[in-house]
């Protein structure tokens, strides 16, 4: 007898040593249905879709998936080949593509034979171009994925999802790096698709995307599975309540009037291979006592700019300058003696050594202090403390200060990176995509923290994709699109939004 239920996830257990990831997790999903995942950073989200996915085996408990004759079978576990085979796609929050081939052929990998596919080229070409059309995401097919946006290579791993005819999708944090039109493009086609069988499963901590996408929600809390809701029943407080047991409440920045002007940006530009990486003749001001809210699509110059302010690109013309005075040596060691603080956009690849413990990567920025370092030995229980201090007073969560950091959740790992900067008290942050991934505890407090380095004087440089955050915090907002500034003049959503995608209002 067919059912509508497609997926059951039976009691999954995992555990990584101490920590237990996942306890006895049960979770249904329905035919057409849009299930949001919800939890804080740490709470066993991810842990439990890469269970689905096959990447992990679970301790104890079992998987049931729709075959094809409408009946429920017990899925082979710890195997993503049968996951796929099954019809369950996955798009993960931190990219799985390959760099150094291109779109189309990353797209297509493994699900096509070589012989295959250069026989029928075009026909694959058309399929994904359907896709395209139908998902409304764009990406450029032919150029290596080592050379694509950050947003671009999230729209390859969606598209790489959907050309394999997956009719149970999982997304971790799929708008990430998507205009709110493209976000709303992005779930009316996933909606359009449920209604023809699709089913989906999302993990984000956008309560506007729950709320006004999804038909049903699970929120897990250290690792257990404690309530689910139909949508039209939930609302933040109801949801807030569930994933921490208690209101979060929302971070609303008093107006202050700025200083005098800290960092100057003159008539830059930065030579890159195009438009989207490559910064032409942009000046920008910021003041003590500001947030300045840099908007944009990803892939639009952001990336440049930051690597620029970090220390980590130089300019090919014009020049920087603290308090009037023009920086001589740009790198990024210099830069943050000179007060500059960074949280980078890729946490994995310029926030952390993933091979050095928690402790380690604390003070990573720190080695020439004699605090840290005693005539080129490390102080081993300096470095502890501080980490046992810092992992407390940030809500680090994983296997110990001790362990390589590349074993905390991405949204540890970013708390790690905003421990470390933010004890320092720079006087300029550089905050790129400071709250992606982030639960909403972690990232009301993020927000406090910037708002304190404003209070007290510092400037902060905020570059987000997420409209909401910047609306929220920012003094003072400018879109970037091809490698060019453009001042704002509205506080409009809508506006913004569509000045992010270069359409006329």
């Amino acid at each position: 007898m067919e059912t509508s239920t497609v997926l059951k996830l039976n009691g999954l257990a995992k555990r990584f040593g101490s920590i237990l990831a996942n306890d006895d997790v049960t979770i249904h999903l329905q035919k057409g249905e849009v299930l949001a995942l919800l939890g804080e950073n740490g709470a066993g989200k991810t842990t439990l879709m890469n269970m689905l996915f096959g990447h992990y085996l679970p301790d104890s408990g079992n998987i049931e998936i729709k075959s094809v004759t409408g009946d429920l079978v017990p899925l082979e576990l710890g195997n993503p080949s049968a996951a796929l085979a099954a019809g369950i796609g996955m798009v993960h929050q931190h990219f799985t593509l390959a760099e150094n081939i291109t779109a189309f052929e990353n797209i297509t990998l493994g699900a096509e034979s070589l012989f295959s596919l250069r026989r029928n080229q075009k026909k694959a070409e058309k399929k994904i171009k359907n896709i395209m059309s139908n998902s409304g995401l764009e990406a450029p097919l032919d150029i290596p994925v080592g050379r694509l946006s950050v947003g671009e290579r999230q729209r390859v791993e969606i598209l790489k999802a959907l050309y394999r005819d997956a009719h149970i999708l999982v997304l971790d944090e799929p708008t990430a790096v998507l205009t709110p039109q493209e976000a709303d493009a992005l779930f009316s086609n996933l909606r359009r698709m449920t209604n023809h069988g699709l089913s989906v499963i999302f993990i984000t901590h956008k309560m506007r995307e729950v709320l006004s996408f999804s038909d049903r929600l699970v929120v897990l809390r250290h690792g257990k599975n404690v309530g689910s809701m139909e949508t039209s029943n939930a609302s933040e407080k109801k949801i807030a309540r569930l994933m921490v047991g208690s209101e979060t409440k929302k971070v609303s920045p008093k107006r202050i009037t700025p200083g005098g002007p800290i960092l100057s940006l003159n008539d830059i530009s930065v030579a890159g291979r195009s438009k989207r990486d490559s910064l032409q003749n942009i000046s920008l001001t910021l003041k003590s006592h500001e947030i300045l809210g840099i908007a944009g699509i990803s892939g639009n110059g952001q990336n440049v700019l930051a690597d620029l302010i970090s220390g980590l690109a130089l300019p090919d013309k014009g020049s920087i300058l603290l308090k009037g005075v023009a920086i001589q040596n740009i790198n990024p060691l210099n830069m943050i003696k000179l007060g500059f603080g960074r949280i980078p956009e890729d946490r994995h690849r310029q926030g952390i050594v993933g091979g050095l413990s928690v402790s380690e990567n604390m003070v990573i920025e720190r080695l020439d202090d004699p605090l840290i370092q005693n005539f080129g030995l490390l102080r081993s229980s300096v470095i502890n403390d501080n980490a046992q201090i810092l992992s407390e007073k940030y809500d680090v969560r994983g296997p110990g200060i001790d362990q390589a950091s590349r074993l905390l959740s991405g949204g540890n790992i970013q708390k790690l990176i905003l421990a470390r900067v933010f004890e320092q008290k720079p006087e300029i942050i550089l905050a790129n995509q400071p709250t992606r991934g982030l639960d909403m505890g972690a990232a009301s407090d993020v927000q406090r923290h910037l708002i304190e380095a404003r209070d007290r004087g510092g400037g902060v440089i905020l570059i987000s994709e997420d409209l909401d955050e910047i609306l929220g915090l920012a003094d003072r907002i400018v879109v970037m699109r091809d490698g060019n500034l453009h001042d704002v003049n509205s506080s409009s959503r809508e506006v913004i939004g569509f000045m992010m995608a270069g359409e006329s209002v």
